[in-house]
């Protein structure tokens, strides 16, 4: 599946959050991630984060759908980090 993923977490987590999206998604923006991603690894970065998540003060938002193909992405003004795959 290919999903969004946009966190908010507190200034002491918000690194802890980073560098795991990062080893299963490609960093977009700040706090944003995009990706191809199994229901299996989403569910094991979900867990992952719960270690650290403070479900008082920070949020994760996921949007899904069956392809990138599905979804329509424009962007306006700069874009952050681009999305380059060498094979």
């Amino acid at each position: 599946m290919y999903v969004i993923l946009v966190y908010d977490f507190g200034e002491r987590r918000v690194n802890k959050m980073l560098k795991l999206c990062r080893k299963y998604l490609n960093w977009i923006q700040n706090s944003v991630f995009e990706g191809e991603i199994s229901e299996a690894c989403l569910r094991e970065l979900l867990m992952q984060s719960d270690k650290f998540m403070s479900k008082d003060e920070d949020s994760i938002i996921i949007f899904s759908g069956p392809s990138q193909a599905s979804m329509e992405k424009r962007i306006i003004g700069k874009e952050r980090s681009s999305i380059d795959i060498f094979l």
